[in-house]
């Protein structure tokens, strides 16, 4: 079993499995990576850190794509 990790997402604290990637973690709290400039929810597209889809500021560093980073314990995770 892989072992449990809790990181804030938006405010709120979120458990999570080692080894999940950020992208995962924000799609499972039902949550949009980003808000396009006409109001639309962005999310994961490629998975790959192509698209830049999956993009949110991670530890205070904006425009991180989340679909190519690990969560970490304590990690702060905001949605932009």
């Amino acid at each position: 079993m892989p072992e449990r990790i809790a990181l804030t997402i938006n405010g709120r604290q979120w458990e999570t499995s080692e080894g999940t990637t950020i992208a995962a973690a924000i799609m499972n709290t039902e949550a949009a990576c980003r808000t396009s400039v006409t109001g639309e929810e962005r999310g994961p597209l490629c998975g790959m850190g192509i698209c830049f889809e999956c993009r949110a500021i991670v530890n205070g560093v904006p425009h991180q794509r989340t679909c190519q980073m690990l969560c970490q314990d304590g990690m702060d995770v905001t949605t932009q």
